[in-house]
């Protein structure tokens, strides 16, 4: 009997059996508001922290903005027949918080609801689940001047917001994510400083961790009180964490990471507990003095599902003395109190973002959420690939990021045989987009994007994804 193919860079072998996923399975893509919308000045809406951090020379490539982003504020329709002419079962998006609350608090801004009752509708239009996520990284520029993540107040105000956004559009809107990824909010805004609102200080980070995952708590029982009915998650990026060896130090590292990577979120969110091996390792940073009596069951509230945003594995090493630091997503800042651990690249296939390719790592992420945390539905909320893309011919031929989902998806089946209750798939991402800290000089897209022109072309990664979505599963190439 001959070998299963693999992916490669040329695209998919053949000799694959064909999977099929469960019925229902729910196909999607995923944007961000910051990334995607533009506008950032129109229709009422106020400055956010990544408004702010992006004008600041210096802190993002090029100098780049979200300023025009991919103008999906203004090309709503069309980029929603795109999502139908994929067949998108889902599409999951953020609400811009300072297009719904300009200054962080008092009533809605009905031009910025409006923004998202339009796009809802045009979901609904196309036979598209909307999938709407709270928060992804946007605060109002009006509560970091107040204090931001750290402080408590912001929890209190994120629960205010999401009120607001379930009573206009709790109606049409059946899933609920609160919080983005809260580990970028919290050690990547707060901690290494290299994502908005660009602040390095351990300590903060840890508060800002905290009153994010309060935050979450609060927006759940909001959520609850005005739509009973809604399906509410929140979505951690996840990674499974090993040793470079099977030496003690080697392996009390992976430890250190894993706990403040995953365990940090997962804990509270689904046991109600923070990790006492973390509190340990955080002893010389903070005294968790701004956790108060009755947090952390607030922060536990029922949940309906789990999303997770999986991208890739960390290998980490005992420390060495004079080790430079990783780039900046593994920059020892992001790991207060544990920034001597080691990032170790093992020379396998990278994508452009320098991050090592391990869909593998899928299955046992996924596994062990399901077997040491919860028995809820779990969703991949994220998963993609950057790679270097080039328009031949008005066709863009991304054989890699093709071979990327082909990989992972594979791995997501492979966890449903497992036994894992996985009851989606959302790419990450639908269209080329403003990258955070990278600007444009990276793409996610299944559809690329010309930022000169706004012109759309969809990739051949997404016309093999519709396919998938056609096929319900993979079929044999």
């Amino acid at each position: 009997m001959s070998n299963p193919a693999t992916p490669t860079a040329l695209g998919v072998l053949d000799e694959r059996p064909p999977l099929t996923f469960p019925p229902g399975f729910l196909w999607g893509a995923a944007t961000a508001a910051y990334q995607v919308e533009g506008a950032v000045a129109e229709g009422g809406r106020g400055p956010s922290i990544w408004d702010t951090f992006s004008h600041t020379p210096g802190r993002v490539r090029e100098g780049h903005t979200g300023d025009v982003a991919c103008d999906h504020y203004h090309r709503l329709g069309e980029d929603v027949a795109l999502m139908a002419e994929l067949g998108l079962k889902s599409y999951r998006f953020s609400v811009a918080w300072p297009r719904v609350q300009p200054g962080g608090a008092g009533p809605a801004n009905p031009a910025g609801l409006d923004f998202y009752r339009r796009l809802v509708d045009e979901l609904l239009a196309h036979g598209i689940e909307p999938w709407l996520t709270l928060y992804h990284w946007d605060l109002p520029q009006p509560l970091e001047d107040a204090g931001g993540w750290p402080a408590r107040d912001t929890a209190g105000r994120f629960a205010d917001y999401t009120a607001l956004v379930a009573d206009a559009l709790g109606d049409r809107v059946r899933y609920w994510t609160t919080l983005n990824e809260p580990w970028c909010s919290a050690f990547l805004g707060y901690g290494s400083g290299a994502h908005a609102p660009g602040r390095s200080d351990g300590a903060d980070a840890v508060r800002a961790g905290h009153h994010l995952m309060l935050g979450h708590g609060l927006a759940v029982q909001a959520l609850r009180a005005a739509r009973p009915e809604a399906q509410v998650g929140v979505t951690v990026n996840l990674y499974p964490v090993t040793p470079a060896t099977d030496t003690p130090g080697d392996r009390d590292a992976a430890r250190r990471i894993d706990a403040l990577a995953n365990r940090f979120f997962l804990d509270p969110l689904l046991r109600g507990a923070y990790p006492a091996d973390l509190l340990a390792d955080l002893r010389q940073v903070t005294d968790f003095g701004h956790v108060r009596d009755g947090d952390l069951a607030v922060i536990a509230s029922p949940l309906d599902l789990v999303g997770v945003n999986y991208y890739s594995r960390h290998v980490v090493a005992a420390p060495v003395e004079g080790v430079a630091p990783e780039p900046y997503w593994r920059s020892p800042s992001c790991w207060p109190g544990s920034e001597d651990v080691r990032f170790v690249t093992r020379g396998v296939p990278v994508t452009d973002m320098n991050w090592e390719i391990d869909a593998p790592g899928l299955v046992e992420t996924l596994r062990r959420v399901h077997e040491e945390y919860t028995d809820l539905p779990l969703y991949v909320t994220e998963n993609g690939s950057a790679f270097v893309d080039e328009v031949v011919d008005g066709r863009v031929d991304d054989a890699d990021r093709l071979a990327y989902f082909d990989a992972h998806l594979r791995a997501a089946h492979e966890a449903i045989t497992a036994g894992v209750p996985l009851r989606g798939y959302f790419a990450w991402s639908l269209m080329d987009n403003f990258e955070w800290a990278w600007g444009y000089t990276k793409r996610f897209g299944m559809i690329y994007v010309d930022y000169e022109s706004q012109a759309r072309i969809p990739k051949s990664s997404a016309r093999w994804y519709a396919e998938v979505i056609r096929r319900n599963g993979l079929a044999a190439e």
